[in-house]
């Protein structure tokens, strides 16, 4: 197990202390727990309501990951990494999470919930070349998680011709998604390999303010921030279901960076492949 003189906490919960059976169990029960509720969401907003807006909901997102960290007492005086650290994780981290999400308008729920559980494969490859970690893993590991994309590829063809919302635009951005993805996780790992005092709060308030402006650019030339704050105004409710997502998504995504830092990226991709549960990271 990573840094295990760090102590680590989850909402409380002390995970150092506990096997690493029981550490396992608790973040990976706190991944499914969030990431239902948000598919949940997801498609009811996407699908139900046909408002695709990924940008903005994304940015609205953030603005919840900041409240509730403030209310959790964090500050960045209790920081222990620079600010530039978290530039290029910011910029990853909203671009994955804006392109997943506007996937949707061009490709059903099933489609973009099988091409993110083929992440592990790129989380694999990147991990060699991200300074700080440079893993190697045995060819077995390999095969497998070529196997995976293989099954993608037979289910893509398949997809192809029977969905109605299949697109090569989808393609693309859930593809450019996925290679983000695969980056984020590694990086996130290293930076915990190298500061163990990171704490997962510190991770998730810094790359979500820092993030956040990137957004802001693909609102304003694609239109959406307009749109979308005109059909939310219309649709108050709408907001409602986003702040109950987003509330979901932050136990989520707090419990994916305690398995990160805990036991790595590449398990933390595995954790995350169940096509039923991929809808972020």
């Amino acid at each position: 197990m990573k840094n295990e003189e760090q102590a680590r906490t989850l909402f409380g919960i002390s995970l150092s202390e506990r096997p690493r059976w029981k550490q396992f169990l608790i973040c990976s029960s706190g991944f499914f727990f969030g990431y239902l509720v948000n598919g949940i969401c997801e498609e009811y907003v996407y699908n139900r309501l046909q408002f695709s807006y990924g940008w903005y909901f994304t940015f609205v997102q953030g603005w919840v990951y900041i409240f509730l960290i403030y209310l959790q007492g964090f500050t960045p005086k209790q920081m222990v990494n620079p600010w530039k650290t978290y530039v290029k994780l910011s910029a990853v981290l909203m671009g994955s999470n804006g392109l997943t999400k506007g996937s949707l308008a061009f490709l059903n729920y099933p489609a973009q919930l099988m091409f993110k559980s083929t992440k592990v494969l790129p989380v694999m490859v990147m991990g060699a070349f991200i300074p700080g970690l440079k893993r190697k893993y045995p060819p077995h590991e390999y095969v497998s998680a070529v196997l995976l994309v293989v099954g993608l590829i037979l289910f893509t063809l398949a997809d192809a011709h029977t969905s109605p919302n299949f697109s090569v635009i989808g393609v693309l951005m859930v593809s450019g998604a996925l290679i983000m993805d695969a980056f984020l996780g590694n990086l996130q790992e290293a930076i915990f390999t190298m500061n163990p005092a990171t704490t997962q709060t510190e991770m998730l308030f810094c790359s979500t303010l820092v993030g956040m402006p990137f957004l802001i650019p693909p609102m304003l030339v694609t239109g959406e921030l307009f749109k979308a704050w005109s059909s939310c105004s219309q649709h108050p409710y709408v907001y409602g279901v986003l702040v109950f997502e987003a509330m979901a998504t932050f136990i989520g995504q707090v419990s994916v960076l305690s398995l990160i830092a805990l036991f790595g990226a590449a398990t933390t991709a595995m954790v995350c492949s169940d096509p039923t549960f991929n809808s972020y990271w």
